[in-house]
């Protein structure tokens, strides 16, 4: 068996992302695999910006929409010969056409990037929410008759009272609602594992911080990028942890040192 170094990060621009320091993070860290969400960037305008990520592979799944939501995958080139099939979406044109899905298929699992929607503040994308949440459990499921997951992302909801600075006044907010956190009940009891939780059931750390009130400095948080894995694959997992201390968007990245 080895160990494989899996990162996920709501970069909130690639673009930016770059500006403030994401190739130092990829040269530092040295992550096999980096999933990113919120790329903001269409095969257009990449073409023209000509990103240079040395030793990596890339996989861009944009969103239809200018400058809006997109995910992305880079894998360690030597690593790359081991993917046996990718696919993008899950079959659903309102989910797919907003770059929200990613599948990478290996030997022994599948690797699923997903950026789940925002709810707005306003409530009004809860339903589009839920329903996404409902589609991509259903393409898990699926998926895991052939062999175990492993699914990464900014989920865009804070599990419970400890993964957010200010729970009782969040109880109905985006992020936190009733709803939200049920689907992640249905989704944890249906047989997957936090990996982080599992790992650290009392640690108070945060993956996302508003821009505003100066929220970061002072450690409001939220925690809501996540690795969940099969239960199946729980004696597997080496290290799961959150890099907090590195910048250049509101999120932080996120990473997960699993047996492969």
């Amino acid at each position: 068996m080895k160990i494989l170094k899996l990162a996920s990060w709501n970069v909130n621009g690639i673009r930016a992302s770059i500006r403030n320091g994401f190739v130092d993070y990829l040269k530092k860290k040295k992550p096999q695999i980096v999933c990113l969400q919120e790329i903001k960037i269409d095969d257009e305008a990449r073409a023209k910006e000509q990103f240079d990520f040395p030793d990596y592979e890339e996989y861009w799944n944009p969103a239809v929409k200018k400058g809006y939501s997109g995910t992305a995958i880079l894998i360690k080139s030597a690593l790359a010969k081991e993917v046996k099939s990718y696919s993008e979406g899950i079959g659903i044109k309102k989910f797919d056409e907003e770059g929200r899905v990613q599948t990478l298929e290996f030997e022994k699992f599948y690797l699923i990037n997903t950026y789940f929607p925002n709810t707005r503040p306003d409530l009004s994308r809860l339903k589009f929410k839920t329903d996404f949440n409902k589609a991509v459990w259903k393409h898990l499921k699926e998926l895991e008759k052939k062999k175990p997951i492993v699914i990464t992302g900014d989920f865009n909801v804070a599990h419970e009272e400890i993964d957010l600075k200010n729970p009782k006044t969040n109880k109905k907010n985006a992020g936190f609602t009733p709803e939200e956190r049920k689907s992640f009940d249905d989704f944890i009891k249906d047989g997957y594992i936090d990996t982080f939780r599992y790992s650290h059931p009392d640690k108070v750390q945060y993956t996302w911080w508003t821009y505003r009130f100066g929220a970061r400095s002072r450690n409001v948080g939220w925690r809501i990028d996540y690795f969940c894995i099969s239960s199946k694959m729980r004696n597997r997992i080496k290290k799961a942890y959150i890099l907090d201390q590195i910048t250049g968007s509101d999120h932080c990245p996120i990473g997960l040192d699993i047996e492969i």
